[in-house]
């Protein structure tokens, strides 16, 4: 498992989900925000999923086994 730190962001394409987008640049599409809202800065314990891209084309999408609002 591995740690993300970022900001999560709502992204209203298809319908709207959620996305983290870490201080390097990177954006994951996000399984399950929890009780994160747009605009927390959250840490985020997961995988990144592989076989490429969802509907939505945002990114990568990142399993979220837990996630915390720092």
């Amino acid at each position: 498992m591995t740690t993300f730190t970022g900001t999560v962001r709502y992204n209203d394409l298809e319908g709207g989900f959620f996305e983290l987008v870490t201080a390097e640049g990177d954006v994951y599409r996000l399984s399950d925000a929890g009780a994160a809202k747009a605009g927390d800065r959250v840490q985020v314990e997961g995988e990144v999923e592989e076989g490429g891209f969802g509907i939505q084309m945002s990114g990568p999408s990142l399993v979220v086994e837990s996630i915390k609002v720092l």
